[in-house]
């Protein structure tokens, strides 16, 4: 009798393993179903690209806010038509003139064909107001006071936080959003950057291109005049003075590293070009004054050329405004767009398939290569 109670206290004891070890078999069996079947959560990293950093430049052409003694009560008033359209990171303009107060000019006192323009220093502070932070001293009027009206225009232009760009040797640089911006301005002057010296002018410019990221040429140059609204292609001259060549200047311009040529001094708009991609503008004609300049027939037509370019100098877009000039030079911003048809018709005479069309709501259409 203990013998059968013993085998039993066994059989029960291997029973009772028997069941632990099956147990423990599907819950391993368990595990390595789940495990099988189970995905590890990853991590995917989605490529981003940014956009690239632009800047958008706005430009126009000869100022010149009265000549002392005859000036305007508000000088400021003169922009006011036009601030909104005008405004941009970058406002460049040229400055037809000096800030002095000196008074001997280049014109003798009996002369009757000659015009010697000078605004008070403080004028400085109003084209700051306006926001223009790059003005061009490369043009004819620039020495009308001599050696101490080029001194005293840096001078005002310097302390009211404004880049001065075109006397020998000079380069205009400015910085906005992380991209630098160099301006090179050139005039047919011996006392300017001289584009005449055409070894010159690419040393420079090919100096700019080291120093910035964008380099922006601006170019006095040409005949003046309502009958000098065409590019000839050729050497053009005013009062027997040679103003150069633009359009060979311009190309030179380009292929020593300039991504956009801007200019005026024909007192007239002329047609937009694009080489190589880039964009050239060869005339923004008159912009404000103040009884300085002729303002009859296509004299009165000028406008604001906004370019957007990329970090490496590419053009990214253009806007084109057209703008009138009232009796006394005062610019509005001109709802039929004068300025936008006269240009398009220029553009197609003078440039054919390789015109830059204003476009009807006023964008520039240039193509990237051609």
């Amino acid at each position: 009798m203990v013998k059968g109670r013993h085998k039993k206290k066994q059989s029960k004891k291997l029973l009772i393993s028997s069941l632990f070890v099956l147990i423990a078999l599907v819950a391993t069996a368990t595990t390595l179903l789940i495990n099988k079947n189970h995905v590890a959560p990853t991590t995917t990293t989605v490529p981003t690209t940014l956009a690239p950093t632009t800047v958008t430049i706005s430009a126009v052409g000869d100022m010149e806010l009265g000549s002392t003694p005859q000036l305007p009560s508000n000088p400021a008033s003169i922009f006011s038509n036009v601030l909104s359209a005008l405004k941009a990171q970058v406002e460049f303009g040229n400055l037809e003139g000096t800030l002095t107060t000196q008074t001997l000019s280049k014109c003798g006192a009996s002369s009757t064909n000659c015009y010697a323009f000078r605004n008070p220093p403080a004028y400085a502070n109003t084209f700051a107001s306006v926001g223009f932070n790059v003005l061009n001293s490369a043009n004819n009027h620039s020495n009308d006071f001599g050696s101490q009206g080029r001194i005293d225009t840096t001078k005002a232009l310097h302390e009211a936080g404004i880049a001065q760009a075109g006397l020998p040797g000079q380069i205009a640089i400015v910085k906005q959003n992380g991209i630098s911006l160099a301006f090179v301005a050139f005039a047919p002057y011996y006392n300017t950057n001289n584009l005449l010296n055409a070894t010159a002018a690419a040393q420079l410019i090919t100096q700019a291109k080291r120093e910035a990221n964008i380099v922006v040429v601006y170019m006095h140059a040409g005949a003046e005049g309502s009958g000098a609204s065409h590019v000839t292609k050729t050497s053009e001259s005013f009062f027997g003075e040679n103003r150069g060549n633009p359009y060979a200047f311009a190309h030179a311009a380009i292929d020593n590293g300039a991504d956009l040529v801007i200019a005026s001094g024909p007192h007239v708009l002329r047609g937009m070009e694009v080489y190589r991609g880039h964009l050239i503008n060869y005339s923004l004609g008159d912009f404000a004054n103040f009884h300085n300049f002729a303002t009859g027939g296509n004299l009165a037509l000028s406008a604001i050329l906004k370019v957007t370019l990329n970090a490496s100098g590419k053009f990214v877009s253009g806007t084109f405004h057209s703008v009138l000039l009232d009796d006394s030079g005062t610019p509005r911003i001109d709802a039929s767009h004068q300025a936008a048809t006269f240009v398009n018709r220029l553009s197609t005479q003078d440039f054919a398939t390789n015109a830059a069309i204003v476009q009807s709501n006023g964008t520039i259409a240039v193509k990237q290569s051609n």
